[in-house]
């Protein structure tokens, strides 16, 4: 693959970032300042090390599979998470997946993803720095790990703000974006419930769409449980298997549960179909997170929200909607359900 290493080689990207406000002020290896692009930044490896203090072990914010996750300041006071791979002896998947999220990251722009501030390749030495986002992920969120239930509103709110992320990879960059890992634990949230969807290091370019081709991918990529199953079965990748993994992440959305429970029992293990099979009996209210009251907006929005996840996981791919659609089905759910918990309020007062 391409190594990302001037804004300048694409004329789309540097389009994209021309507004000032997309600047930051960065130390270069001379100790000079100068305005730089996020996402054309080579940081050296001092650079690295005096945000996070030497990899102070009181910076690790996080771990996973590409390494360990620390928070970070740069020069000019700009809280950065900083994304350390693994030193697998350079393992050459590690290393492509490092590629993959540095060049997805370097020419996308939008609300709802990850900024990007730049990278750093030396020798076995491979670093991203991404916006810090400080309120944990949305997993965390569902669990009640920060303290609070996140109501359904609020739900609703991330749903939609992590379908316009996906829309804008799939529809709006110079070549769609396939983001092969949509999942909670991937969607990070700001103090106000904001939703950024984060780690690319899976994401492919999709297959050029005027041909009607799809991409073959040699090895599946993805988190179990959210995985298109026509994408495992066939290994054709097309921005269709984000919306079924899409789909996955709605049903995690109103019922609270992990898409794969393995401590409960057989029938109830993979949330989606036990939700999907509850929801055509007509028993979608048994499926509401028990944390969420059940009231005449929830009830009925969970409903539609259902209906919409049931289109997502539609066993064939053009059976599915796209990402825009869904986008603008979630927006009329929660217009609908913005009126509906008024008037709740509404005939509460009256009757108290």
């Amino acid at each position: 693959m391409d190594k990302v290493v001037s804004n300048a080689s694409g004329a789309g990207r540097e389009r994209r970032r021309s507004s000032s406000s997309n600047y930051g002020i960065y130390s270069s290896s001379n100790n000079s300042t100068q305005m730089r692009v996020p996402g054309s930044v080579k940081f050296t490896l001092a650079e690295i090390y005096q945000a996070t203090r030497n990899f102070s072990p009181s910076f690790k914010i996080g771990q996973g599979g590409f390494g360990t996750v620390y928070k970070g300041r740069l020069e000019d006071g700009t809280i950065v998470a900083v994304k350390r791979a693994k030193k697998s002896a350079y393992d050459k998947h590690l290393g492509v997946e490092f590629q993959s999220e540095v060049q997805t990251l370097a020419q996308v722009e939008h609300l709802n993803l990850v900024k990007f501030y730049g990278y750093l390749e030396h020798e076995d030495e491979r670093i991203v720095v991404v916006e810090y986002v400080p309120n944990g992920t949305l997993r965390e969120h569902l669990d009640c790990t920060h303290g609070n239930v996140v109501d359904l509103a609020a739900r609703l709110d991330i749903a939609i703000d992590v379908a316009h992320a996906i829309t804008y990879l799939h529809t709006y960059t110079d070549h769609p974006i396939i983001h092969r890992d949509i999942k909670s634990s991937n969607i990070l949230l700001t103090n106000n419930l904001r939703a950024k969807v984060a780690d690319f290091g899976f994401a492919r370019l999709a297959a050029d769409s005027d041909s009607g081709a799809t991409h073959v991918s040699t090895q599946v990529k993805g988190t179990a449980g959210y995985l298109d199953p026509e994408y495992m079965r066939t290994y054709q990748l097309t921005e269709k298997s984000d919306v079924y993994s899409f789909g996955v992440l709605l049903v995690e959305l109103v019922t609270g549960r992990r898409p794969i429970e393995p401590k409960s029992e057989l029938k109830e293990r993979i949330t989606a179909r036990w939700a999907m099979k509850k929801f055509a009996h007509g028993d979608a209210i048994l499926i509401l997170d028990p944390k969420l009251e059940r009231t005449a907006a929830n009830s009925l929005a969970l409903e539609k929200i259902l209906e919409l996840a049931s289109q997502c996981l539609a066993p064939h791919r053009q059976n599915r909607p796209t990402m825009k659609k869904c986008a603008e089905i979630l927006w009329s759910i929660r217009k609908d359900y913005r009126e509906l918990s008024a008037a709740d309020i509404h005939s509460l007062s009256l009757h108290s």
